[in-house]
């Protein structure tokens, strides 16, 4: 797996390997510094670091990860600075034998993005992003055509507007597979460097799954969970999932159904990305294996409680055969 050279051209073997995936995500990997606090502090207030780490992360890549670990073929297309970070990104999606020829070097002033998250011994959080590489992320004719040819695309709201458009409008032309967004940031978090509300609107008719929390839900749609799957359902969401923490999730099926699915309680070590092992299962089991609705949102469940077992946004991240066997436990 190689990456594009200084000037996001794809080397030769790169060009050469045109193989279809089951899945392209597009959009965001970045470093994670994770920062252990006293507290989270209030504002004028302040927290002591008791440990630190950095892990690679972001939406788009973590969800690769968790369909790579999963058994599926994915390819991500991202794009990081031209730094030491970058290496440790592309590393680690070659490690996990990811795909990673679309993921773009900036300039050598670009700085790879990056999230600070800090968290506090009850495992609360609070995420600051910086970096320009992400935000500066654009598709080329090649990026499209790569997209094109793998079955199902994912990408986030954590993706630049114009990505998440042309995604959209290649949708709206059947020149894209089915697609799956995650909105998995508040309006507020996303504004002027990530997805608008209008590219939003025109997202839901076109879109084949819809994925949010509860938080960003209501930024969206000023709604509970529930009141936010019956509005989608009116606007033309085939299916749905609205994740709601430990009181599980909510999923909108093809029927038009809302289903209430809890979450399995599990000793958490940390809950970085069990959003994402969440939408990958749900990936895995609903659009790719065509398993029932229920059965797809516990196998979701599953994976993200596994996950969050174990450090960092993919320390955790399960096999088929241990979702299983959790499963079976259960």
């Amino acid at each position: 797996m190689n990456e594009f050279d200084g000037d996001g051209a794809a080397t030769d073997s790169e060009a050469a390997d045109d193989r279809a995936l089951d899945v392209v995500t597009v959009g965001s990997a970045v470093l994670d510094r994770i920062y252990g606090l006293t507290n989270l502090p209030e504002p004028d207030g302040g927290a002591f670091v008791r440990d630190e780490a950095t892990a690679a992360g972001g939406v788009a890549a973590n969800v690769a990860a968790g369909l790579a670990e999963l058994g599926r073929e994915t390819g991500v297309v991202s794009r990081v600075g031209d730094d030491a970070a970058a290496d440790r990104i592309l590393a680690d999606l070659r490690e996990r034998g990811i795909d990673a020829r679309r993921v773009q070097r900036g300039a050598s002033d670009e700085r790879t993005t990056y999230s600070m998250i800090l968290r506090d011994p009850d495992g609360e959080r609070m995420i600051v992003n910086g970096g320009e590489a992400v935000p500066n992320l654009r598709l080329s004719g090649e990026d499209r055509a790569y997209v094109r040819r793998a079955d199902l695309a994912f990408t986030s709201a954590y993706a630049p507007d114009p990505v998440v458009a042309d995604l959209v409008d290649a949708r709206k032309r059947d020149d894209c597979p089915p697609l799956v967004f995650d909105l998995a940031g508040p309006l507020s978090e996303l504004e002027e460097r990530a997805t608008r509300p209008e590219t939003l609107d025109a997202l839901l008719p076109v879109c084949d799954c819809f994925v949010a929390n509860e938080v960003s839900a209501r930024s969206y749609l000023g709604k509970d969970p529930r009141g936010a799957v019956e509005t989608l359902r009116e606007r033309g969401v085939r299916r749905a999932a609205v994740t709601r923490g430990t009181d599980g999730a909510l999923l909108l099926t093809e029927a038009g159904d809302i289903l209430e699915l809890p979450a399995f309680a599990v000793e958490t070590a940390d809950t970085t990305g069990a959003g994402d092992a969440f939408t990958a299962g749900l990936i895995h089991g609903w659009l790719l294996d065509n398993r029932s609705a229920r059965e797809a949102g516990r196998f979701a469940a599953a994976a993200a409680a596994l996950n969050c077992r174990a450090e960092t946004a993919r320390g955790g991240l399960p096999t088929e055969t241990e979702v299983r066997r959790f499963l079976d436990s259960r």
